[in-house]
């Protein structure tokens, strides 16, 4: 991240400053201060940019042309998009219990595990299970509590 002095104030600029500024704001960062070129990341920004339908093409010829440098490739796409507010949703990851499983029995890595559980079959799985099951109140046994006690 860079610092950016404005009026005496410290502005942060990240990635996304950037891809604010090809979406709607339309302002040449690296015209005002050069030494953000150093700060563009390539990837990031084609990246997020490859999230909206409108700019995906755009993003996808800029990874094709990474050989360029970030000065080049920021003013192409600050000039050939059109302004518009976009709102892109980055994936994430979705939480796969029986990966957290193996995970903490295997004491392995979220990669790890996704080969093991090809390997292991239902009963293997549910073995592993109760063998991590800590017990506590959560899932049916939460339910199971509160409806005895009321």
């Amino acid at each position: 991240m860079f610092d950016r002095i404005d009026g005496g104030m410290r502005v942060r600029m990240s990635p996304f400053d950037f891809v604010n500024q090809i979406n709607h704001g339309k302002k040449n960062l690296m015209d005002e201060t050069p030494e953000l070129e150093r700060e563009y990341k390539q990837f990031i920004i084609n990246r997020a940019l490859s999230f909206n339908h409108d700019t995906a093409l755009y993003a996808n010829e800029m990874n094709l042309q990474n050989h360029l440098d970030s000065r080049l490739q920021f003013d192409f796409f600050l000039n050939i998009i059109r302004p518009k507010k976009r709102y892109g949703k980055w994936l994430k990851r979705e939480n796969n219990e029986v990966l957290e499983l193996i995970k903490n029995y295997c004491k392995c890595s979220y990669a790890k595990a996704r080969e093991y559980v090809t390997l292991l079959n239902d009963s293997q799985l549910n073995i592993i299970k109760q063998k991590v099951d800590t017990g506590g109140l959560k899932g049916t046994n939460e339910r199971n509590y509160h409806s005895s006690n009321d």
